[in-house]
């Protein structure tokens, strides 16, 4: 799976744990990858723990997301850009692996698929910020 599959999987896990509790999370982690099939054992593990690391730092990842996001605070934000926003910051701050570039040129691309009209500029905007 390319890198960009396995970040696309790693958004739409950010995004579902929106809509369930913390306590729900691993049995939908677990039905998500079930839908997988294709998933090799080392990305399955790979996605799960860059997953439950973001999960960790929701409100650190929303502090830095809200000190430059004026006007629109993380409340307000559509729950795929959110998402989205959630994974880049992280890749910024915690993840070697990731050059800064990547993550926000990822994100954006993310947010051209899953965000509104306004998403993919609304995203670059404020990861800009934060580089």
């Amino acid at each position: 799976m390319k890198r960009s599959e396995i970040r696309e999987n790693i958004f739409k896990l950010v995004f579902c744990g929106e809509f369930h509790s913390m306590d729900e999370i691993p049995e939908q982690v677990s039905c998500y990858f079930e839908e997988l099939p294709e998933v090799t054992e080392e990305e399955h593990s790979y996605m799960t723990e860059k997953f439950n690391c973001i999960k960790e730092r929701i409100g650190e990842l929303d502090e830095k997301i809200n000190s430059v996001a004026k006007g629109w605070k993380t409340a307000r934000m559509g729950k795929a850009e959110l998402a989205i926003l959630r994974l880049a910051v992280y890749e910024m701050l915690y993840d070697d692996e990731v050059p800064v570039k990547v993550a926000i040129n990822e994100a954006v691309e993310l947010a051209k698929k899953y965000g509104g009209d306004e998403a993919p500029s609304f995203v670059n905007g404020i990861l800009a910020k934060l580089a």
